[in-house]
């Protein structure tokens, strides 16, 4: 009887950290990381005592929460640097990275270092950051690169691409990708 009982309990805490972690993404990616935790309790359907029993602070559910996300970020950016043409690559990265951002906007602002603390993000962050260098060194190889190009132009893209906010997801997307082929417009060198 009393396996069956802990067997039960932990299928339930496992629903409810994926029913706390299924509601955070969702909120998180329609409005951003300033959600009180409250809130996501309350669309989770828990209380919010379940939910810091199983995520103690923001930080842990950020974390947990963007986890896909930034495995998700991290192949693509992977597949840019598999593309036989680096700038090609490049701009493929460019395209897809602001789509994964206009369609979670939430993950947009925990990778732009909304929680630089979180150990986890922070980690992952660096390694794309590595691999987005690595991928900007090979594309500045073709000549297709702006001479004067650096690694911030493309940090400071991706925080301005955080400032896009039309009011509905289509028209977000619209936009994004508006904003990443002007982007790579400006990254493009150009004949004199």
């Amino acid at each position: 009887m009393t396996a069956e009982l802990t067997q039960t309990l932990r299928s339930d805490a496992r629903d409810n950290r994926d029913r706390i972690l299924s509601a955070a993404r969702a909120v998180f990616a329609a409005d951003g990381l300033d959600v009180p935790m409250r809130e996501i309790a309350r669309r989770a359907g828990v209380g919010p005592a379940t939910l810091y029993r199983r995520f103690p602070t923001k930080q842990a559910l950020v974390t947990e929460a963007f986890r896909e996300r930034m495995y998700a970020c991290h192949a693509v950016i992977e597949s840019g640097l598999a593309e036989p043409d680096p700038w090609r690559g490049l701009c493929l990265v460019i395209e897809k990275v602001c789509e994964l951002h206009a369609r979670d906007w939430g993950f947009a602002a925990g990778f732009a270092a909304a929680f630089p603390q979180a150990a986890a993000l922070a980690e992952a962050r660096a390694r794309a950051v590595a691999a987005l260098a690595t991928l900007t060194e090979r594309a500045a190889g073709t000549g297709r690169l702006r001479a004067d190009f650096v690694l911030d132009d493309l940090i400071l893209m991706l925080a301005a691409h955080a400032g896009l906010h039309p009011a509905s997801p289509d028209a977000r997307l619209a936009a994004s990708r508006r904003f990443a082929t002007l982007a790579i417009r400006s990254f493009e060198q150009r004949p004199a």
